[in-house]
C-alpha cells in the first residue's frame, strides 16, 4: 500500500486512535498503535476530559435575525470524540438564523474577527492546555503583560478583507507563559503601549494581532485611539506590489463579503456576547488535566467593553437594531463570582495563510513576464504561472536565492541570521514559451576568460581602452580581448555587438568546449544505458520482471536525442542478476542473443566487449527477442538472494571498457545478503528513534559503497536505482551510490502489478527520456567578497570548489551556500557565475553558463525585504536533512527552531516599529516561515510517526535533499483543493484551502498532493450522483480502496477531476500515487499526516500552537 508515504496523523484534537487491522506495514498488524505523545509545544486545543467539547465557531457574518428575539447565546456542543467535520448535516445551524438565508460564506470554524462584527459568545469558547504554569496572582499577571497578540498588519495598505487577514485585531490567546487578557484579569501595566493596529507601520512587516480587551473598573475611561504605536522610521517597500487598500468595516446591518465558500454547510455567526454579568454564572468545571502547575487564578469579573469599529476599545454600545437589549443577567446576593471562563483559542484565520499568500502573488505578478535585466529583482513565488525575458540574469528557474539583497559585511550576516543560498538547477526544463539557452561556438580557441578567476565571459564584464581590453567583474583582472573577439565600443562603452553575442546579452547561455575540456584530451563517445534486472524470486513472481522487458520494447525508441537528430546516439546494453550476473550478447550480426554468466561475484568482470553495448536501431530484431526470452528462462527460479555492489562493478567495468559515461538503470528487489563484495546485514532497528544513535540508521552500514560512488564519478557511470522492496532492504546504504553519482532512487514498497505498475512504468518512461548531461563538473565562482562554502545535493566532491556529477538531469539541483570573505559595496552588489561543464547526450562536450547579479544592503530591513521564504524552507530543509547523519534528530529539530526564532527576533529588534512585546511581528516576505518550517520539523525524517519504516526516512532525506525549491514547497505544505467546486466548464483548477481536518466538508470530495502522493478524500455525505459520475458506482460503500487510477467515465465531472489530476501529474517530477481514502476509513489517518497545520500522531504541533511556540523563542531571545 504505501509506497513513498508519510507518517500517519491523528484526528485534529489529538486523541489517541487504536491501530487499524489489515496493513502490510509494521504497527499495523491489528496492534494498536501507541497512544498521541503531547507536543512539544503542549496542545493549544486537546479534548479536557470531564468536558463536552465545544464546537470550533462556524459561519459567515451575521445578518440581522428576523424576530426582535434575542439570538440563543451558546453553540451546540458535540461529544469530544467526534470529528471536526462532521459536526453538522446539511441543514444544521449552529445558532442565529437558519443557514438557508445566511450567505455562504465561510468554510467551518474560521471566523476572522471583522472590526465592527461581535467576539464569539462565551459559551463557545474552545478549552486550551497551556505552555507552562499560569501566573499565579494579578501582579505576575501584570508582569507578563504582553499576551500573545499578533498585531497589525503591516504594509502600506492593509490586506484586502475576506481571505486571511483583516486590518484590526483577531480576538485569540496566547500559551500560559503569555498570558492574553480577558475582560476579567485586571488593567495593563501602565507604560506598555496598547497593541492596537491604529497607525499601521508603513515597513513591510506582517504583524498578526490578537486582541488584548484591557480590563477596566467601571468609570474607568479608555485610552483613546491615539495611544496607538507610530509609523516606523522606514520607508515604505517599493519591491513588491501591495494589495489594495481595504474598505473599511461595514456599518451595522451591512452584509460583508468572506472568502469565497468551500464548504456547503454554513452557519451565520455567533450572536454578540452576554454581558459580564452573565459570565459571573458560568462555572467552568473541573481543573484541566494535563496542565503543569497551580489552576488559573480567579479574578473578579469586571465590565466587558464592545469593539469598536477601530478596533480601539470604547464604551458599551447600546442595542443593535432589531436586537432586544442585553440580558442583565442574574443578580448577584454577595455570593463570590466564578472563575473566569477559558480563553478562546487564536483564531486560525486570524494567522498567516499560505493560500492567500500564494493566491496574491499570482494575481500581482502571474500576468506580466518577469525581465531579468535589474539586478536583486525578487522573482514570482515558485507557485506563480509566469513567464520569463533573460535579459542578462539566469531564469529564476534556473536559479533561485534566500535572499536577493545580500548583507554588506559579515557581521550584519551574522546579526540576521539568514542564511545566504542559491538553489541551482543548471539543466532546468522551459517551458515551451521560453527559449533554450543559445549555443555559442568560438572555434578551437574556446571560450573567452578571465585570466586570472577563469570567469567565463558574460554581461557584466567591462570593456575598456577602446574594447582591447575587458575588466573581469569578479576579481577585477584585466585581461587582454584575444584579435578574433575584438569589437569596437559605442558612446555608452558597450560594445556593437552586444545583443548579437548571447554571452554579453543573456544571463543563460552555452560555450561549444574544446578539446582542453575533455578527459585525457580527446572528445567523448556518445553515452550508454545499461538495463540490469534482478531476476530473483520475488521480482519473477510479481510480475515484475515480465513488465520490465514488455515496457522496454517501446521504450528504446525514446531514447534521449540531440535536438535535430533522427535518431539517439545512446548505445545499450542489458545484464540479469541474482546470485550470479548473466551478460547478453545482442550484436545485430546474430540471429538469438547470447547469455554469459559471471559467478565469480568477488572479482567482477565484463566477459565481452563486442556486442554487448549496440544501436537500438541496428540491434532491433535481437534486443527483442532477448526482452521475449528473459521471462521464460527465469519463470522456474527458486533464488531468493541477490547481489547488488557487483552488479554496479559490472555496469561500471563495461563503460570503462567502451571509453564512454554512461547511465546503469537498476531493478532490485531485495536486501543484498548473497555472498560478495558489498555484502549487507538487517539493521533495521526503531529502539533507536529519538536516541542518540538514531543517527547511524541514516549512514551506510560500509563505507564500501563510498568507494564505488568514487570510481563510478570518475568514468562518468550514473546510477538510478528502482527498488521494489516487501521488507527493509537498507536504503541509506544501496541509495550511496545513485545519490553521489547524480542519480535518482524510485522506491515501491510492496509492489503490486494490477496498482503499481501504472506509476512505476510512467517513472521509468519518464527517467529514461529526460535531459541529462554526462561526467558533469560544476563551479561556482563569486564576485569578491562572498564565496560558495557549501554544497547541497547529489554529487560527489573531491575538492573544495569542483561538484563533481556522473550524470545530472533537468529534476536536479545543487544549493549552496554562500559566507562572506570580506567587505561588499552597495553600489557593485554582488555577482554569481554557476558553470557547468558537462557530455550531451550526443556526447557533445558543452559548458551551460547561469550568471546572476544580487543587490548588497547596509540595513537589515533592504534584507529581510527581498527575501524568499519557500527558497529559504528549501535550504533549511537540506541544511536538516544533512544534520541528521552526524547529529541527534532532537539536536536538529531544536538548531532549526533557534535559527528561524533569531532570524524574527533580529527583525522584531532592529526593523518593525516599536510597540509591544505581546505583538508577534513578522517580516512580509517571511510571514509563511513560521508555518513551512513547522512542516520541516513534522516531516518522517525529523519526527516518524511508529509506521514509517527506516528506509522511508533515509529515501526521503536523499530525496529532498535534490529537490528543487517548487517540490520542496508542495512536498512540505501539500496542495488541497475541493474538487466538488471544480467549474467543468473551465481549464482553471479549484481555488485550494488550506491544510487543516477544520477546512473539511463530509459533503465534499478533495484532492491533495504533495508531489509524491495524490489522495483523493470522499466526505460521507457526498452527494450520490457526484460518486456516480466519479467513481462508477452507486453508494459511498461501494467506492473501492484499491483503485490507482479514476475510472474513465463519459461524464463532465469525471472529465474535470481526471483533467486536473494530469495536469498536477505532468507539473511533477515523478508520477504521483493515487491513492482514495473514504471518510472514517482505515486509511484515513495516513491522508491526515498531510493536513499539516493541525497536530500529528507523531507529536508535532499545529500551526497555532508552533505560532505561539515561535513567538515565546523570540521573545526569550529579545528579553
Amino acid at each position: 500500500m504505501s509506497v513513498n508515504q508519510q507518517a500517519h496523523t491523528g484526528p485534529p484534537y489529538g486523541q489517541p486512535q487504536p491501530g487499524y487491522p489489515g496493513f502490510q506495514q509494521p504497527a499495523y498488524g491489528a496492534q494498536t498503535l501507541p497512544a498521541v505523545p503531547q507536543s512539544q509545544y503542549g496542545a493549544y486545543n486537546g479534548p479536557v476530559p470531564g468536558y463536552q467539547q465545544p464546537v470550533p465557531p462556524q459561519g459567515s457574518l451575521r445578518a440581522p435575525p428576523t424576530s426582535g428575539a434575542p439570538p440563543p447565546a451558546s453553540g451546540a456542543s458535540h461529544p469530544s470524540g467526534h470529528l471536526a467535520y462532521s459536526q453538522f448535516e446539511h441543514g444544521d445551524v449552529q445558532n442565529g438564523i437558519p443557514a438557508s438565508a445566511a450567505p455562504m460564506q465561510r468554510p467551518p470554524a474560521s471566523q476572522p474577527f471583522l472590526p465592527g462584527s461581535a467576539p464569539t459568545p462565551v459559551s463557545q469558547i474552545s478549552t486550551f492546555q497551556q505552555y507552562g504554569p499560569p501566573p499565579a496572582s494579578v501582579q505576575q499577571l501584570r508582569n507578563h503583560m504582553a499576551g500573545m497578540t499578533i498585531g497589525s498588519t503591516a504594509a502600506s495598505a492593509p490586506p484586502p478583507a475576506g481571505l486571511g487577514y483583516v486590518s484590526g485585531s483577531f480576538s485569540a490567546t496566547g500559551s500560559g507563559l503569555h498570558t492574553p487578557y480577558s475582560a476579567s484579569q485586571g488593567p495593563p501595566a501602565a507604560g506598555v503601549s496598547e497593541a492596537l493596529p491604529l497607525a499601521q507601520p508603513p515597513f513591510p512587516g506582517h504583524t498578526v494581532s490578537t486582541q488584548r480587551l484591557p480590563a477596566q473598573a467601571p468609570g474607568f475611561t479608555p485610552p483613546p485611539p491615539s495611544a496607538g504605536v507610530g509609523p516606523s522610521s522606514y520607508p515604505p517597500s517599493t519591491a513588491a506590489p501591495r494589495p489594495p487598500a481595504m474598505a473599511g468595516p461595514a456599518l451595522p446591518g451591512q452584509t460583508v463579503a468572506g472568502p469565497p465558500s468551500s464548504q456547503p454547510n454554513h452557519v451565520s455567526s455567533p450572536p454578540p456576547p452576554p454581558p459580564p454579568s452573565t459570565m459571573a454564572g458560568l462555572h467552568p468545571g473541573p481543573p484541566i488535566s494535563g496542565l503543569h502547575g497551580p489552576p488559573p487564578p480567579t479574578h473578579p469579573p469586571q465590565p466587558g467593553y464592545q469593539m469598536q469599529q477601530n478596533g480601539s476599545f470604547g464604551q458599551m454600545r447600546g442595542p443593535q437594531p432589531n436586537y432586544g437589549g442585553a440580558y442583565p443577567g442574574p443578580p448577584n446576593y454577595g455570593s463570590p463570582p466564578g472563575p473566569p471562563p477559558p480563553p478562546k483559542r487564536l483564531d486560525p484565520d486570524s494567522i498567516p495563510s499560505p493560500i492567500q499568500v500564494i493566491e496574491d502573488d499570482r494575481n500581482n505578478r502571474g500576468s506580466e513576464p518577469f525581465v531579468t535585466g535589474v539586478r536583486g529583482q525578487v522573482p514570482p513565488l515558485v507557485t506563480t504561472n509566469f513567464l520569463v525575458k533573460d535579459q542578462g540574469n539566469a531564469s529564476p528557474r534556473y536559479i533561485r536565492c534566500t535572499s536577493y539583497n545580500i548583507p554588506c559585511t559579515s557581521d550584519m550576516a551574522k546579526q540576521s541570521q539568514v542564511p545566504l543560498a542559491a538553489v541551482i538547477k543548471p539543466l532546468a526544463a522551459l517551458p515551451p514559451e521560453e527559449a533554450l539557452p543559445y549555443l555559442v561556438d568560438h572555434g578551437e580557441s574556446g571560450p573567452v576568460r578571465c585570466n586570472r578567476c577563469k570567469a567565463y565571459m558574460c554581461p557584466f564584464m567591462q570593456f575598456i581602452e577602446g574594447g582591447r581590453r575587458f575588466q573581469c567583474c569578479f576579481c577585477s583582472c584585466v585581461t587582454e580581448v584575444p584579435p578574433h573577439y575584438f569589437q569596437h565600443l559605442d558612446h555608452t562603452g558597450k560594445r556593437v555587438d552586444f545583443y548579437d553575442r548571447p554571452e554579453l546579452s543573456l544571463g543563460s547561455y552555452e560555450f561549444l568546449a574544446t578539446v582542453d575540456y575533455c578527459k585525457n584530451n580527446k572528445f567523448p563517445s556518445p553515452p550508454a544505458f545499461i538495463f540490469m534486472i534482478d531476476v530473483s524470486y520475488n521480482a519473477v513472481k510479481s510480475g515484475l520482471v515480465r513488465l520490465i522487458c514488455e515496457e522496454l520494447k517501446s521504450l528504446l525508441d525514446y531514447l534521449p536525442r540531440e535536438g535535430n537528430m533522427e535518431e539517439s546516439a545512446i548505445r545499450v546494453g542489458f545484464v540479469t542478476y541474482n546470485k550470479v550476473l548473466h551478460f547478453y550478447n545482442v550484436k545485430s550480426s546474430l540471429a538469438q542473443p547470447q547469455m554469459m554468466v559471471v559467478s565469480d561475484v568477488a572479482d567482477m568482470f565484463v566477459p565481452l566487449l563486442d556486442g554487448f553495448l549496440v544501436n537500438v536501431s541496428e540491434s532491433r530484431t535481437v534486443i527483442a527477442s532477448l526482452l521475449d526470452q528473459i521471462p521464460e528462462m527465469f519463470a522456474d527460479t527458486r533464488e531468493t538472494e541477490t547481489v547488488f555492489a557487483p552488479v554496479i562493478q559490472a555496469g561500471l567495468e563495461a563503460l570503462k571498457a567502451a571509453e564512454c559515461a554512461g547511465k546503469l538503470f537498476i531493478f532490485h528487489t531485495s536486501l543484498p545478503i548473497a555472498e560478495a563484495p558489498g555484502k549487507l546485514k538487517n539493521r533495521d532497528d526503531r529502539k533507536l528513534i529519538n536516541t542518540d544513535k538514531e543517527k547511524t540508521l541514516f549512514q551506510p552500514q560500509t563505507s564500501f559503497y563510498n568507494n564505488l560512488a568514487k570510481d563510478c564519478v570518475a568514468q562518468g557511470c550514473c546510477v538510478d536505482l528502482f527498488l521494489f522492496p516487501n521488507q527493509y532492504l537498507d536504503v541509506a546504504t544501496l541509495g550511496v551510490v545513485p545519490y553521489q553519482t547524480g542519480g535518482s532512487i524510485y522506491k515501491y514498497a510492496y509492489f503490486q502489478l494490477e496498482t503499481d505498475q501504472y506509476r512505476f512504468l510512467n517513472d521509468l518512461r519518464r527517467d529514461v527520456q529526460k535531459e541529462v548531461g554526462f561526467d558533469a563538473v560544476m563551479r561556482v565562482r563569486t564576485s569578491t567578497g562572498i564565496r560558495a562554502t557549501d554544497f547541497f545535493g547529489a554529487f560527489y566532491m573531491s575538492n573544495t570548489t569542483d561538484v563533481e556529477m556522473a550524470g545530472l538531469d533537468c529534476d536536479k539541483t545543487i544549493t549552496v551556500e554562500f559566507k562572506h570573505d570580506d567587505k561588499l559595496s552597495e553600489d557593485s552588489g554582488a555577482l554569481l557565475q554557476c558553470a557547468l561543464l558537462y557530455t550531451s547526450c550526443a556526447g557533445q562536450r558543452r559548458l551551460r553558463i547561469h550568471n546572476l547579479s544580487l543587490n548588497c544592503c547596509t540595513q537589515l530591513a533592504d534584507l529581510y525585504r527581498n527575501c524568499e521564504t519557500d527558497t529559504l524552507i528549501n535550504y533549511l530543509a537540506k541544511y536538516a536533512y544533512r544534520g541528521v547523519l552526524s547529529s541527534p534528530v532532537k539536536t536538529v529539530r531544536d538548531s532549526l527552531i533557534n535559527q528561524c526564532a533569531q532570524i524574527l527576533a533580529c527583525y522584531r529588534k532592529n526593523c518593525a516599529s516599536p510597540s509591544s512585546a505581546g505583538q508577534l511581528i513578522l517580516p512580509e516576505c517571511m510571514k509563511l516561515l513560521p508555518v513551512y518550517l513547522n512542516c520541516v520539523l513534522k516531516s518522517d525524517v525529523l519526527q516518524p510517526g511508529p509506521e514509517v519504516t527506516t528506509d522511508d526516512r533515509a529515501y526521503i532525506r536523499q530525496l529532498v535533499t535534490s529537490m528543487d525549491v517548487a517540490e520542496t514547497n508542495v512536498f512540505f505544505y501539500p496542495r488541497l483543493l475541493p474538487l466538488t467546486k471544480a467549474d467543468v466548464d473551465s481549464d482553471s483548477l479549484p481555488a485550494a484551502i488550506r491544510n487543516s481536518e477544520e477546512r473539511l466538508s463530509k459533503g465534499d470530495i478533495y484532492l491533495l498532493e504533495n508531489g509524491l502522493n495524490i489522495f483523493v478524500w470522499v466526505g460521507v455525505s457526498v452527494q450520490q450522483g457526484l460518486i456516480q459520475n466519479l467513481f462508477g458506482v452507486s453508494s459511498f460503500s461501494q467506492i473501492s480502496n484499491a483503485l490507482s487510477t479514476l475510472p474513465v467515465l463519459e461524464n463532465p465531472f469525471s472529465k474535470k477531476v481526471r483533467s486536473i489530476v494530469d495536469m498536477l501529474q505532468g507539473q511533477r517530477s515523478r508520477y504521483m500515487k493515487l491513492i482514495v481514502v473514504k471518510q472514517e476509513d482505515k486509511l484515513e489517518m495516513l491522508f491526515r499526516h498531510f493536513l499539516v497545520e493541525d497536530k500529528s500522531l507523531s507529536g508535532g504541533a499545529s500551526y497555532v500552537d508552533f505560532l505561539c511556540h515561535m513567538h515565546k523563542e523570540i521573545r526569550q531571545l529579545l528579553s
